[in-house]
Parts: C-alpha cells; structure tokens; sequence
C-alpha cells in the first residue's frame, strides 16, 4: 500500500462519534475515509459496495451487531480487513472478535492516540 491511501468505512450507529472519527481520520493523509454506515447490516452492504481495506466497526450496533456483520463480511471472502471499535476491553469481546475474522480491537478511550496507527498496521496485515 505504498503512496496509497488506506480506504476505510467507519461503522457507528452513534451519529456524533462516527463524525468525530471521520474528523480525526481526515487529518492524516494515509487515511481516507469512504463512507459510514449507522447499523451492522447497512455496513455489510456498504463494505460489499465500496471496498474499502478497513471497516471501523462497532461491536454495539442496531440490525446486526459489530459481531454479525464482521463474520458476514469476513465469511463473503472479502478482501477486508475490519477493526473492532468497543467500549469495553473484555477480553471475551476480543476473543470472539478475533474468532470471527476481525484483524484487530480498539477501544473507544484509546481511540485519539492510536485508531490511525492500528489502521495502517492492520491495513498492511495479510489476511489469512
């Protein structure tokens, strides 16, 4: 991904979080942000659309929890990557994260100081 912008989809059902990662994102030029879904189903949908290299998704969502469309997205044989965004650091929400696809977790305190890096580095990951 050299000189290349990391695609990503942010998907949130809380309105204003979702514009703030977007705002937070844009201020890095590695990173450009392709889209926002606002249920799990809708970025199932939006991922299969826009292929992005990285799906932001809540754990916590309306229609299709975080966990659903992540294992929809990642058993679709889909070339994306999905990060975890939670505000819990279970580690049982990590493990079935991981479980079911997801190159990675972060949680929402942390999000200021490492969301852009966790991106790049899953961004460069192969999948498996």
């Amino acid at each position: 991904m050299a000189n290349r912008r990391v695609r990503v989809l942010i998907a949130d059902d809380h309105r204003l979080f979702a514009e703030a990662l977007e705002a937070i994102l844009a201020t890095d030029e590695r990173v450009e942000v392709v889209g926002r879904a606002g249920d799990g189903r809708e970025a199932v949908e939006l991922a299969r659309k826009l292929k992005p290299n990285i799906v932001l998704m809540d754990v916590s969502m309306p229609v299709l929890d975080g966990f659903e469309a992540t294992k929809e997205i990642r058993t679709a044989g889909s070339r994306v990557r999905v990060l975890m965004l939670s505000g819990s650091n279970s580690r049982a929400d990590v493990d079935r994260s991981r479980e079911l696809g997801a190159s990675g977790y972060v949680t929402k305190d942390r999000i200021a100081s490492e969301l852009v890096e966790a991106i790049v580095e899953v961004s460069k990951r192969r999948l498996p």
